[in-house]
């Protein structure tokens, strides 16, 4: 396997990393809308991702970072062409993070009604754009001969797209649903795992659509593997919750994020940017790399340094895995 194949798999496991972690935040932030009663237990499940949101977005930043140095080309026509959503989605996660850290330094009733709206939106509206984004990417976009896209935004907004947006938005906020149940107490508890199983049927609805129609359009043999495995841990993970077992529910939604992103990314490869003009403009492995030194020094950089941060935040996860309730809301809150 050359470094630009490696380098692939690997900014497919820094996004696999980044909707596991980032989808249930976003859907924990989907729900203090959907979920939530009242202010308290707004801050209850605010709370469960309080010590780790700002981590799952390094995994962002990772994907991000490692796109613009293994594949400069693929870098440069994807954050030019999707300019606008993307720029769209770094606004949300700014505001977002803001309204965290912001919410509770007043105690005015509007100041903090103001900032929870704000991280319900934040919240919901990347959760759509990164499944149309990523929908586009899959499908293939307007790419000329010189790796440029020439479409616009309007191109951007078709129908398989819009699909793969209300997958993502709904399976996120499932696997946040899931995630309420792991990490709380009392009567929230018990909404959250309604509200998850309710979530999983509409979400199995539309993924089951979205992936068949992605798998035969561009599919193959092992897309068609990791396309079952999807669909299988889905159906697993809300008849764990149906039953109760919220640990392997998050675990199967877990695995239904990984093995449908892993069926994306199967079904692109070699390209990382199919052209929809001509076959022949499409961004690839090859075409789009940087040189072999330069992903050589990036593969010794990588291998140092992600083991730590793997085990850094897996120790963060074991330090903040108690559950919590409305009962360890202090009444200020």
């Amino acid at each position: 396997m050359e470094l630009h194949d490696v380098w692939f798999v690997l900014i497919a496991v820094l996004w696999t990393g980044y909707f596991f972690l980032e989808g249930f935040d976003f859907g924990i932030g989907v729900l203090t809308k959907l979920l939530a009663r009242d202010r308290q237990e707004r801050r209850v499940l605010i709370n469960t991702i309080g010590p780790v949101w700002d981590g799952n977005e390094v995994w962002l930043l990772s994907a991000g970072g490692a796109t613009f140095a293994a594949f400069p080309e693929w870098y440069a026509t994807l954050f030019s062409g999707f300019y606008l959503p993307l720029l769209i989605i770094l606004l949300c996660l700014i505001v977002r993070g803001v309204a965290f850290e912001y919410r509770a330094k007043r105690p005015e009733e509007k100041w903090q009604t103001n900032w929870e709206h704000a991280i319900f939106w934040t919240s919901l509206i990347p959760a759509v754009l990164w499944g149309v984004a990523f929908g586009n990417i899959v499908r293939g976009v307007k790419i000329d001969a010189d790796m440029e896209y020439v479409g616009n935004f309007g191109d951007l907004l078709n129908p398989y797209a819009i699909l793969g947006g209300l997958v993502t938005l709904f399976l996120f906020t499932f696997h946040g649903a899931v995630f309420a149940a792991l990490k709380t107490v009392g009567d929230i508890r018990g909404r959250a795992r309604g509200m998850a199983l309710k979530l999983g049927l509409i979400t199995a609805v539309l993924a089951l659509g979205f992936l068949i129609w992605t798998q035969i359009d561009n599919g193959d043999g092992k897309s068609l593997v990791a396309m079952i495995i999807a669909v299988l841990a889905l159906v697993g993970a809300i008849g764990a919750i149906a039953a109760g077992r919220e640990g392997w529910s998050f675990a199967l939604s877990g695995v239904t994020i990984t093995a449908a992103v892993a069926m994306l990314f199967l079904t692109l490869f070699p390209n990382v940017m199919p052209s929809s003009l001509n076959d022949a403009w499409s961004l690839t492995v090859t075409n789009a790399s940087s040189s072999p030194y330069t992903l050589k020094i990036m593969t010794w950089c990588a291998g140092i340094a992600t083991p730590v941060v793997l085990l850094y935040q897996g120790w963060t996860y074991w330090v903040f895995r108690k559950r919590i309730g409305t009962q360890h809301i202090a009444e200020a809150h």
